[in-house]
């Protein structure tokens, strides 16, 4: 017999009289679908075809060994109860006829219909069935989504959130999908809250430790002590980018990038962090075109990648670093695939699918952040590609970043030479209004600012920086922080370049917490930043204005 597979089908087994024809054109009558079987075993595979309900006559049973019926619907699955309709004679109700109430405890979801019948009410019994079957049906399909979905989540979570996992297998599998998805959102919004605060912080520190050192140059002790404090939050920052990095919100400065120069620069750094009984190899091939990306944050991934290879190989090996040509199944854009390929010790399937997850690490406890995989990530998303990530245990790891082709815009900038490198040398006082609510940055700020011999105008809010700008005053320039309550950095710029179009206006932010789509595009500062990183932003923008 074919498979069946539907509510809305019958099999019917009425092996004496017009019973079965009649019940095949009452089924019809009600749109479903009758196929009558000649005896007790055709109807048991008709049953395990799949089937919505069975319309059985007790004579049937009687006259047959009913234990191969029996044990098929003993067999049934948890979700399964297949709906049977007996037909009885008159008066062989299970309340009068033992034999019938026997049938009912062996045979499970049995409803009795004695002959002869009304067409109503066997239409009626009929709709009944196939309602309850079609939930079954339908209670099957939810069952094996959500199991589906709980073996996808428990092999992502495992050991790093066993109580979570205990709670998915006490409930349903989708709730607790979607449960882990906002507790990641979350902790993704926590993570960059966290990390942009510090960047306040480290601003400000960093600031003074600036001028301090400036100030204390001729006392050696005083530099080395400054220098290891300027080193300490140097490194702070490194953390801060990458739980911005994981939280998807840096703030990125993306240019056209030449993959090939860009890692020719990098085999100083990378051999030296690379020890020498591990070979590196650099496969990069001719005439890529230019990615879109952050110089910086690429560099500091790749380097990453590399001490992480390092890291998979202590008993030495080889790193090949690799650049080619590649398309994306996700998008129709060029891309360009970096790729950092080891010979290491590798991962096996459960390691691999927690590499990338935020804070897990295999390294020893104070060895690693568990942030670096994810901060790579991280970033590849917010550039527009991916990261790929291959291994297996003994056979050493493939890291791929998936670099989106460079815009047309950013090629143009390129070949024009947009930064002026002889105009950033030049140093001229300037009047400077700054403007950050928080009077601690702030108060860094205006003594860097004033350091390098500018006259400085502090305001705390947007409201009282253009109380300033209504009094006429003269300004060579505007450098604002973003996050500010009532009227943010953005919308303080829009109303003065409607006031004064010529004004050069500098945005300071702590990370990319500018709204896309905005119709003004100011030049960036990336927080925490130093006297000379400031001295070079306001130098360059001062150059245009002469």
């Amino acid at each position: 017999m074919s498979k069946i597979n539907g509510s809305e089908v019958a099999a019917v087994l009425a092996p004496q009289g017009r019973d079965a024809e009649l019940a095949i054109t009452l089924l019809s009558q009600v749109d479903v679908v009758g196929v009558i079987s000649g005896d007790l075993p055709s109807l048991c595979e008709a049953i395990s075809a799949g089937v919505g309900l069975a319309i059985v006559a007790e004579e049937a049973l009687i006259s047959a060994d009913p234990r191969q019926l029996i044990a098929l619907l003993a067999s049934q699955p948890p979700w399964s109860d297949l709906p049977i309709i007996l037909l009885t004679r008159r008066g062989g109700g299970a309340e009068r006829n033992p034999a019938a109430a026997r049938a009912a405890e062996l045979l499970g979801n049995v409803t009795f219909l004695e002959r002869p019948f009304h067409p109503t009410t066997f239409a009626s019994l009929v709709r009944s069935a196939v309602r309850a079957r079609r939930k079954q049906y339908e209670a099957r399909a939810r069952m094996a989504e959500l199991s589906e979905l709980t073996a996808t989540l428990e092999n992502r979570i495992e050991e790093r959130t066993q109580e979570l996992v205990t709670e998915v297998a006490a409930r349903e599998a989708a709730q607790a999908q979607l449960l882990q998805s906002q507790k990641v959102e979350s902790l993704g919004h926590l993570t960059g809250g966290v990390a942009h605060d510090f960047n306040n912080l480290l601003m400000a520190v960093m600031g003074n430790l600036d001028l301090l050192r400036k100030r204390h140059k001729s006392d050696e002790r005083s530099v080395r002590l400054l220098d290891a404090a300027l080193e300490g939050a140097k490194r702070g920052t490194i953390l801060t980018q990458r739980m911005l990095a994981f939280a998807r919100q840096q703030e990125l400065q993306t240019v056209a990038v030449d993959l090939g120069d860009m890692l020719n620069g990098m085999r100083t750094l990378i051999d030296r962090a690379i020890p020498s009984e591990i070979g590196v190899k650099f496969d990069v091939q001719p005439g890529l075109p230019r990615v879109q990306a952050d110089l910086n944050q690429l560099e500091l991934a790749v380097l990453n990648l590399c001490i992480n290879a390092r890291d998979a190989m202590p008993e030495g090996g080889n790193i090949t670093i690799s650049a080619r040509p590649g398309t994306s199944e996700a998008a129709s854009s060029p891309f360009v695939k970096l790729s950092v390929a080891d010979t290491g010790v590798g991962m096996d399937e459960d390691t691999l699918k927690k590499a990338i997850d935020p804070f897990f690490s295999t390294k020893p406890t104070g060895k690693g952040t568990g942030l670096g995989l994810s901060s790579v990530h991280g970033l590849a998303t917010q550039l527009g590609g991916k990261f790929d990530l291959q291994s297996q245990a003994g056979k050493g790891t493939i890291a791929t970043l998936w670099l989106p082709k460079a815009k047309d815009a950013e090629l143009s900038a390129v070949a024009d030479g947009v930064v002026d490198k002889a105009a950033v040398g030049l140093n001229r006082p300037a009047t400077i209004l700054v403007v950050d609510d928080d009077a601690l940055i702030a108060m860094s700020t205006v003594d860097m600012l004033e350091d390098l011999g500018h006259a400085v105008i502090e305001a705390h809010s947007g409201r009282q920086a253009l109380e300033i700008i209504e009094t006429g005053r003269s300004l060579d320039l505007l450098m604002t922080d973003h996050a500010m309550p009532g009227m943010t950095g953005l919308q303080l710029a829009e109303i003065v370049r409607r006031k004064r179009p010529t004004l050069p206006i500098l945005l300071a932010t702590g990370y990319a917490e500018v709204p896309e789509g905005t119709s003004i595009r100011l030049p960036r500062l990336s927080k925490p930043y130093q006297q000379a990183q400031l001295n070079e932003q306001i130098t360059r923008l001062l150059a245009k204005t002469d």
